[in-house]
């Protein structure tokens, strides 16, 4: 059974930084990467990363934050810097399966941007 789990997310104040991780299990994972969720808003992509290490950015987030990956243990990082309150969303976990056409997605982990 295929399972993602989330860490990371809190409050934090504009500027600052905040790592997310996501510890999948249950498979062998190709595409790993995040996404968010504001209110009231679509589900955007903020990054995704190979298992070569090719990464992807959303535009709104290039050069603050850093998507990474960990193969052994079935783990993927955001890290982000320099935090605005428009950053402020649920964000969430997705893995599509190395072999096949599934994907799946994690529980999401609430980030708050705000002084």
């Amino acid at each position: 059974q295929v399972q993602l789990v989330e860490s990371g997310g809190g409050l934090v104040q504009p500027g600052g930084s905040l790592r997310l991780s996501c510890a999948a299990s249950g498979s062998i994972f190709g595409i790993m990467g995040w996404y968010r969720q504001a209110p009231g808003k679509q589900r955007e992509l903020v990054a995704t990363v190979t298992r070569g290490g090719s990464t992807n950015y959303a535009d709104s987030v290039k050069g603050r934050f850093t998507i990474s990956r960990d193969n052994a243990q079935n783990t993927v990082y955001l890290q982000m810097n320099s935090l605005k309150p428009d950053d402020t969303a649920v964000y969430l976990c997705k893995a599509d399966k190395l072999f096949g056409t599934s994907d799946y997605w994690g529980q999401g982990t609430q980030v708050t941007v705000s002084s």
